[in-house]
């Protein structure tokens, strides 16, 4: 999606970003657009980025996106591009299925931008945000299970586990136990009851982040399984693009990185060549991916200046070679869950 992704402590310093698109001339330039291309955007946002593709002549571009309103926004581009823009409300892991729905295959390139858009923070009305009053909901599809039914339903050790491992919240057991003992007298509602509470369990400066900004950042990432969609859409790139298609892919916090650099990785197999000092080492399957230049690629001096959110962007891209696609990685999907009681350890 756009430009505003991540969390919000860079808030502070430039107040409510515009939708321009993050790293857009690198993200271009590690797609390498070309004339008559087909391309895919899995987060639409505003359209920023389909925008910028379809400005070479004959490019196409597959979008989706899960939010309703920015599917809605987005008709005017649909008309605007007449037919060369197909959008799909839908979640980007289902991008296998949709494309051959249309009868859609050998993309040239694909783009992912991942977490939670500036629309979505700056609404009051959608609960993304500790900044603003609003109801504690965090569904990008405005349907499901929101961040409200998790705080007042779900076991403090569900609570705790999400905030800790999604959040990378240390006060994860602290924050559970009070919002399990709260809510049996009132459920939490609001945004602003919520972070209140975390408010005054979490000392904080001044100079400091919010207190509830992990915890925030947890329950959103549960609420939309977006480490998850995460995985799936990066299996579904590796399926629908072309030798010689590129992926490039924008993240904003460690969690996603870890993903999308691992993924990379293991399509590249950098890192993987069996040892000569260890025979019968297991020899891992082919490469699907190469990589090029230094990655990851971040935003510069300027870019930071005019959009403060951009400066934990880190973009990560890889060239798909001619080898079948390898499916969801075991290691990829169990970043992407809470660990099972077997596995924990904290």
């Amino acid at each position: 999606m756009e430009q505003g992704r991540g969390v919000e402590t860079s808030l502070a310093a430039g107040g409510p970003a515009r939708h321009i698109p993050v790293l857009l001339t690198e993200v271009l330039h590690a797609l390498d657009i070309r004339e008559g291309g087909l391309y895919l955007d899995g987060t639409f946002g505003a359209g920023g980025y389909t925008k910028a593709i379809l400005e070479t002549p004959g490019t196409r571009v597959l979008a989706f996106d899960r939010d309703p309103d920015a599917i809605a926004a987005g008709q005017a581009l649909v008309e605007k591009y007449e037919g060369r823009l197909m959008l799909e409300h839908a979640q980007f892991s289902t991008c296998v299925d949709v494309a051959a729905q249309r009868g859609l295959a050998d993309f040239d390139g694909a783009t992912f931008d991942i977490g939670v858009s500036s629309m979505q923070l700056d609404e009051a009305a959608r609960g993304f945000s500790f900044r603003f009053e609003g109801p504690l909901d965090m569904r990008m599809s405005q349907s499901g299970r929101s961040a409200a039914d998790i705080v007042n339903g779900a076991s403090e050790e569900e609570i705790a586990d999400i905030l800790y491992h999604y959040g990378e919240e240390r006060a994860s057991r602290r924050i559970a136990r009070a919002i399990v003992h709260d809510r049996e007298t009132q459920p939490y509602t609001t945004t602003k009851e919520l972070a209140e509470l975390i408010g005054r369990i979490i000392p904080s400066r001044p100079q400091d982040i919010h207190p509830a900004t992990r915890s925030f950042q947890g329950l959103r990432i549960a609420v939309n399984d977006e480490l998850g969609e995460l995985v799936g859409a990066l299996a579904g790139a590796e399926k629908l693009l072309a030798p010689g298609g590129r992926l490039a892919v924008v993240s904003f916090h460690s969690l996603e990185d870890r993903i999308v650099k691992q993924f990379f990785a293991l399509r590249s197999n950098r890192g993987r060549a069996p040892s000569r000092l260890l025979p019968g080492e297991p020899v891992p399957p082919p490469s699907t991916f190469t990589l090029e230049g230094k990655q990851p690629v971040t935003a510069g001096p300027e870019e930071t200046h005019r959009n403060p959110r951009a400066r934990s962007a880190r973009l990560r891209a890889g060239i798909r070679n001619e080898t079948s696609a390898q499916g969801i990685d075991p290691s990829l999907a169990a970043l992407a869950s809470l660990p099972t009681p077997a596995t924990k350890g904290r």
